[in-house]
């Protein structure tokens, strides 16, 4: 079955995840891709790091009892990953085989923003009552062609923060609201080659779009609960979001191509809440969810999904 329209049209890569038997993802927190196609799947089980080749072939995994949970990563020129983990407050920079090479933030201990973790998730965003600095649950990172670091702080606080590249803090933005520049959980992160900073602002449906200095450039408001972008070399904006789609963009917004799961089965549905999205050097698509977390259900192999573009 075919996925998409026009250029940008893609075929199931069905099974594409191939782990040994027992295991399972659970849930995909952030998915990363270096200059050799290796897919590395930050997620929520047993073995948080799994590296996987193109062709979905296991290649390795790292990170055993080192996270408490998985959220947004992101690799550099260098090959070196960087993690968000929103339940010890921290971002971590490793090596491609896992060794830890700096720690933003300081283990378990949350800057103060007000947030009560309440088992209502949206009451709990609605006690964040002000900006509160690095970090409180962290949810993305991303590198700038400039080498700073940019973290999107958004279950427990409502900020983007903004490091040099030896991790050194320069400033932060945001703060919980509505408004222009306001973020109801600033979800990931992504920056562009022009440094330009996209966040999907989630629970506002609304993509933010600053320079690098925190000023805001522009908003796409056409969203529904995103939850990750990508953006590829050729400028063309990948998007998923948690009404169960998959939306491609032109860098000024204008819509290329989507597809979206279909009836009211979760257990046999395309998607169940996609939380992350990537693409290869050969155009494939990567789509991570979070089935587990949102609903109790494992979709084993199928917590990460490869859509290869037709030719």
């Amino acid at each position: 079955m075919a996925y998409g329209s026009g250029k940008y049209t893609y075929e199931l890569v069905d099974g594409w995840a191939k782990y040994p038997e027992g295991w399972s993802i659970l849930d995909v927190g952030g998915i990363a891709i270096d200059k050799q196609d290796r897919v590395y799947v930050f997620n929520r089980s047993d073995h948080p790091l799994m590296i996987f080749d193109r062709e979905g072939n296991m290649q390795a995994t790292w990170g055993e009892g080192v996270f408490k949970r998985a959220h947004g990563s992101c690799i550099d020129p260098e090959g070196n990953i960087y993690c968000t983990d929103d339940f010890n407050h921290t971002v971590r920079k490793f090596t491609a085989d896992g060794k830890l090479l700096m720690t933003l933030g300081t283990e378990d201990k949350p800057s103060d923003t007000g947030y009560v973790n309440m088992f209502d998730f949206f009451a709990s965003l609605v006690s964040i009552t002000k900006g509160g600095g690095p970090f409180n649950r962290p949810t993305g990172v991303a590198i700038g062609p400039s080498g700073n670091i940019y973290v999107a702080d958004g279950y427990g606080n409502a900020e983007v923060h903004k490091f040099s590249s030896d991790g050194k803090y320069l400033f932060s933005w945001g703060g919980p609201g509505t408004g222009p520049s306001q973020f109801r959980l600033p979800h990931n992160i992504w920056v562009d080659k022009k440094e330009r900073v996209w966040i999907p602002d989630r629970e506002n449906s609304r993509i933010q779009i600053f320079d690098g200095e925190g000023k805001l450039l522009d908003m796409w408001t056409d969203q529904l609960r995103p939850t990750d972008l990508f953006i590829d070399d050729d400028d063309i904006v990948y998007i998923s979001d948690l009404a169960d789609r998959v939306r491609i963009y032109t860098i000024d917004g204008k819509l290329l191509s989507e597809w979206a799961a279909e009836g009211m089965d979760r257990e046999k549905a395309l998607f169940i809440a996609p939380h992350a999205i990537a693409v290869d050097s050969q155009g494939s698509i990567y789509v991570g969810e979070v089935a587990y977390t949102g609903f109790k259900i494992d979709k084993g192999p199928r917590a990460i999904q490869k859509f290869s573009r037709k030719a």
